[in-house]
Parts: C-alpha cells; structure tokens; sequence
C-alpha cells in the first residue's frame, strides 16, 4: 500500500475530527491521547469524551447523524480539499506522519494537520527563520536579503510568512541564494495574502513550499497571525529579527522562539531609528546580537538537535561532471526506481525497500545534483547532455 500520510483515506479522519468547531491543536492531541485514532472519536459518544464545548459535541452528533448545518459544512470542506489534494505537489501531513517536521513535533501544540503546497523535502532540513518590520528601511530589507541570500547559499532553508517588508525580502534573498525557503501563511493556502505576493508565492512553491495549519478557504484576519508565528518559530532552529518597532509582531515571533527553545538572534541599529528598538529590546532580554552571518552560523551548528539534517547546497550548479557511479545506494536505488517515466514519490517508496524519509532526502539530493527534475505529478530524470 501507498504510504498513509498519503492516502487521502487515511487523511480524511484526521480533517474531518479537525474541521469541527472548538476543537484546537490541544483537545485534538488529548482526544487522540485518549481514543488512540481519530476514527475512535468520531465513532464515540460524544457524552462519553469530557472537556469538549458544546459545539465540538453538537458536531460530533451531527457527523454521527449525517445531517445539520455543521455536518453539511464539514462535508463541502471536504470536498474541496479533496480536489486541492489531488493537484500536484499538494500535500496534508498528519502529526505523526514520517515527513512531519520534527522540531514542530516535540510542541506540546503542534498542529495536528500541515497543509503544504510545494516539495515536502525541505521540510526536513535546517531552517532559519528571518523575520521583521512590514516597512523597514531600504538598509533593513537590503539586510534581509543579503543574509538570507548567503544563508540559503549555505544550505538552510530561509523561513518567514510571506508578509510585505522584511518578510518577502528574506524570501527573494534566499531564491536569489540559490536556496530554498519555506513561507508559513496565516490563511487557507487557496488564499494568497497579500494578493500582490502571488507571483512570489508561486515561485517559493517551486524553490521551497508554502505550508498552513489552518483549513482551505480560511481568510487573513489579525487573530491568525500569531498562530502563523508560532509555526514559523515552531519550524526553525532560530530566528533572526531584522528590525522591528517595540510593539511589533516580530517580537511576538522571537518570545515564541524563545519559549520553544530556539536561538533567537537580532540585528542592531542605529539608537534613533524606531525600528532598532524592538531588536535593542530582544538584545537586551538575551538575544545575540548578529551583525553577519558567521555568528548564525556558529551557534546554529553549535546548537542544532541531531535529529534535524541539514543538506549543503553547494553553489548549486548542475555538474556535468558528476556521475551516476558516484551516487549512493539509496540515491542509485531511487535512480533505478523513477526508470523513465514520471513518478509520484509514492511510487518510488513502493519500489524500493526505502522508507519515505530515505526516499526524500535522494530525491532532494538527486534534484540539487542535476540527476532529476521535479514535475507536476512527480519526479523525471533529467536529460543531461
């Protein structure tokens, strides 16, 4: 069989207990804790789970019946997101699934579901989040392109939300850097916020992903964003404030950080520019004060968990000098496995004694050596003169 996280049968209990109202990342971990699998809730009686609001229970009993208004809502958001799932590079990864990112795991509140738009594999390598102002000034976005441009050429994946200002600058920098990166939205991932980021989405989707833990068709509002934030941090080894005003949501972003145990780093400035306080401020409370990349760097390394990887891009050229010959045994296997046609990593899992993490991280390497290509449906080898 396909591996689960990728069979929408197996996903559509966990949408399904997620897509009723009052039940958060919290009670879904407790319900689990206590039923086992979601499938165990929904067939309960709800009268017998403690702790549920009365609209979670309400909703149990009207999936039960199959009849009601929230029943009928469940179901048309289900079907929608089933014709999202079925679109290429269109994934839902439930919480204890393989390619669940595994710093996000260890959060107490983890978000039972990842909706992802893009490659799954950067997932799994180092990522830095580089965040800040909506408005900085032209040094501060100069700032966050260039160290996300020579991060990304490191090899970590550049994370932030997509946000005008300081936001798309590390986005475009890491792109730039020939690297990858990851844009966490505050919205459904059907709803691209701000509009004029579309383009830009549409490339991080090729170079990187986009992902949310909130449903299809949800829209911006401001109570969103410090959920987003906190994936954003949950993500990432660190994260480095650019500039940020005293009461900005950056700062939000660096608490969380900090309480999830990550590195927090921040950028000083000029001590009458308004933008320098909150990063003075981080500072202050214990934040490393960066002024170039080495500095990420060497704590990164220092304190990276192992079970994060972290994958060199080199200068990411395709070598016409590398060979098949000097591929690895998983690498050769997966080569063997895609044969000449495309091939969904699905496929590639079924057909190697691979597991799909082993699978990812060939795949990842194959793509950055020039080997493969990723294409709507899958992966193709690349023809290579």
């Amino acid at each position: 069989m396909p591996h689960q996280q990728y069979e929408w049968t197996a996903i559509a209990p966990w949408l399904t207990l997620f897509l009723i109202p009052g039940i958060g990342p919290r009670r879904f971990h407790q319900l689990l804790e206590k039923m086992g699998t979601p499938e165990n809730v929904l067939a309960a009686n709800p009268n017998t789970l403690t702790g549920l609001p009365k609209e979670s229970i309400e909703g149990l009993r009207q999936l039960q019946r199959q009849t009601g208004e929230i029943y009928s809502e469940i179901q048309r958001q289900l079907e929608d997101t089933y014709l999202w799932f079925e679109k290429p590079h269109h994934y839902i990864i439930p919480y204890h699934a393989t390619l669940y990112p595994k710093l996000l795991q260890e959060l107490v509140d983890a978000p039972p579901l990842l909706f992802v738009n893009g490659h799954l594999e950067f997932l799994s390598l180092k990522q830095i989040a580089i965040v800040g102002s909506r408005n900085p000034s032209n040094q501060g976005q100069e700032n966050a392109y260039s160290f996300a441009a020579e991060l990304a050429s490191r090899g970590y994946v550049i994370t932030s939300g997509l946000a005008y200002g300081v936001d798309a600058a590390a986005h475009q920098g890491a792109l730039a850097g020939g690297g990858a990166t990851v844009a966490v939205l505050g919205t459904g991932l059907d709803v691209v916020y701000p509009a004029r980021h579309k383009a830009l989405a549409e490339r991080i989707c090729e170079r990187g992903a986009l992902i949310s833990d909130f449903p299809l068709s949800t829209k911006p509002q401001s109570s969103n964003f410090p959920r987003r934030n906190r994936l954003i941090s949950g993500l990432s080894t660190g994260v480095l404030v650019v500039e940020a005003t005293l009461n900005s949501g950056s700062l939000i972003t660096a608490r969380l950080a900090a309480e999830q145990g990550r590195d927090v780093f921040a950028i000083p400035g000029s001590i009458h520019n308004p933008l320098s306080k909150g990063c003075h401020e981080l500072i202050r409370q214990g934040a490393k004060l960066v002024d170039q990349v080495d500095h990420i760097v060497e704590e990164v390394r220092r304190q990276t968990p192992p079970n994060v990887q972290h994958i060199d891009f080199g200068n990411n050229e395709t070598s016409d000098e590398a060979t098949q010959s000097a591929l690895n045994t998983e690498q050769q296997s997966v080569m063997e496995a895609i044969e000449d046609t495309t091939c969904h990593i699905d496929q590639i899992v079924l057909r190697t004694t691979l597991n799909v993490q082993q699978v990812a991280d060939a795949l990842l390497q194959l793509e950055l050596s020039g080997f493969i290509e990723s294409v709507p449906g899958g992966y193709r080898k690349r023809m290579r003169s």
